[in-house]
């Protein structure tokens, strides 16, 4: 009897070990999900873009804020895309009363996550 249930216990551990090796081994050649500029403008953490901006045309821009202009038509408020790229990396060399962080001057985002988010904003 002893026997049978150490060949069980063993039997049972060796399944559980074969299917966390074949998990581990599909999660590992899993491609990482890219950050895009929507997702980095919508991070609470990093651009948080959404609890001062509206974003009406996007369907899941939900309980925005008020307090600065409407994201939208930005490339015809900024035909030229460096221009907003400046006013995201430190948005004070325009407006030293804004009350818009400056994300690249005080490093709250990296220049890469600046061009996506640039991007994104652009594109509204």
């Amino acid at each position: 009897m002893q026997k049978r249930k150490s060949l069980i216990l063993a039997a049972s551990i060796a399944t559980i070990l074969a299917a966390t090796g074949i998990t581990t081994a599909y999660a590992a050649d899993a491609p990482a999900k890219e950050v895009t500029g929507k997702d980095i403008s919508f991070d609470k953490s990093k651009g948080n873009c959404l609890a001062c901006h509206a974003m009406p045309n996007i369907p899941d821009a939900e309980a925005p804020g008020n307090i600065a202009p409407p994201l939208i038509a930005m490339k015809a408020r900024f035909p030229d895309r460096a221009k907003l790229r400046a006013q995201i990396w430190n948005a004070m060399d325009n407006n030293p009363k804004t009350s818009m962080p400056p994300f690249g001057k005080h490093k709250i985002l990296t220049e890469q996550e600046i061009d996506k988010v640039t991007d994104f904003i652009h594109s509204l």
